[in-house]
Formats: structure tokens, sequence, C-alpha cells
């Protein structure tokens, strides 16, 4: 959803069609996963966070009070997520795939971000932004000044690129082929990623299948 991201629907509508799903889907609901890049940009200081998304932020608590458990993987852009979630809204937070069964099917869960050989540059980044100092750091600057910050980076880096892209071929899918790698090891029926801008339903072999 990347909430907060400028794009020709304001994110207040994109954020309304977001909770009028997951009004359409809680009856039926036994566990949330969301996997990631929910917020364009999401950074908890001891006492603040940011402004807005509290639409969704209610529905999601909604689901919990339900009993309904959620989890929230981590992506690229709302990697700093400490304990403001599990601690006001009862949500698990992933940092790493995690592998679930379900009515007898296996699932690797995972927002997708840093996975595979390729994309080192980032890796490094990923490591940087990680670095427990470095964010104590971060913390003294202003919240007005390091949300501007970070909305201008991202908004150039996302238009820079595209908000979306064509798929590019099996091998050239850094999570199909990182998918294949995890089955040489482990079976698992689906590959559930977010991350990479492409409504994808892709068969990996007569069992196998990445989302």
């Amino acid at each position: 959803m990347h909430l907060g991201l400028p794009t020709p629907m304001p994110a207040s509508e994109r954020e309304k069609y977001l909770v009028h799903w997951l009004d359409d889907i809680k009856d039926t609901t036994e566990e949330l996963y969301l996997v990631g890049d929910i917020f364009d940009y999401w950074f908890e200081y001891r006492k603040v966070v940011p402004r807005s998304f509290t639409r969704f932020l209610g529905k999601i608590a909604e689901f919990t009070d339900q009993g309904i458990p959620v989890h929230f993987f981590t992506g690229n852009h709302d990697i700093w997520m400490f304990d403001y979630f599990p601690l006001e809204l009862g949500v698990t937070i992933h940092r790493n795939p995690l592998k679930r069964e379900f009515n007898g099917r296996r699932f690797y869960i995972a927002h997708g971000d840093a996975l595979g050989p390729d994309d080192k540059g980032y890796k490094i980044l990923k490591k940087i932004f990680t670095c427990k100092i470095l964010q104590w750091l971060y913390t003294r600057l202003h919240p007005n000044f390091t949300t501007w910050l970070a909305h201008t980076w991202s908004r150039s880096s996302r238009y820079s690129k595209g908000l979306s892209g064509d798929f590019q071929g099996e091998e050239k899918e850094i999570l199909i082929q990182y998918a294949k790698t995890i089955l040489q090891q482990e079976y698992f029926d689906y590959f559930i990623f977010g991350h990479r801008h492409l409504p994808l339903d892709y068969q990996l072999n007569k069992r196998s299948r990445v989302i």
C-alpha cells in the first residue's frame, strides 16, 4: 500500500480501500498476515509515531480485540517498527521469513527484500538501517525533518524506478530463484511475498507456487 506515498489516488483514499477490504474479510479471517510496506515510511521514536493512518490502525485493533492474530512483516519501507504495534495493537512483528502449516499445506511467508544472492547494495543499506547505534543517532533528529527526508528519498527512488514492473521471466525474478533454492532444501506448497509490486501467481512445479 505504501501509505503516505503521493500517487494519483490520494493516500487517504487508498487507506479507505484497504480498510473496506479488511471489513469484508474480518468475519471469515482466522489469522491476518501483512507482508510489509503497508507504510511508505514508518519510524518510531520513544514517544512519537507518524501521524495519519488512523482508520487502518483502528481496524487492525478491531481484529486483535476480537482475538484474530495479526502478523506484520517489516518491509524495506517500514523496517523501523519497534514496540508500538505489539504494545498498542497486539500485533506480532516478523523481521525474518516465517514457515507455517495450514490445513496440511506448507507456507513460506516473507516481505521479500534482501532475499537471494543479488542486490548487494541494498543488503549493505539494510545493515545500516538496522544498526542500533545509527538508529539511536537518527532519533536525535527532529521527526519533522526525518519524515520529510524519508518521503523525499522514497518519492525520488520510487518514481525513478516506476511504481511497478513487468514480469522479467523466471531466470531474472529474484524471488522465484530464491524460492527454487529453498525447495532444494525443504518443501513448501506456497511462497508468499510482498516487495515486488507485481501481481503474480507463478507455478514453480506441479505442487509449489509463488504468490
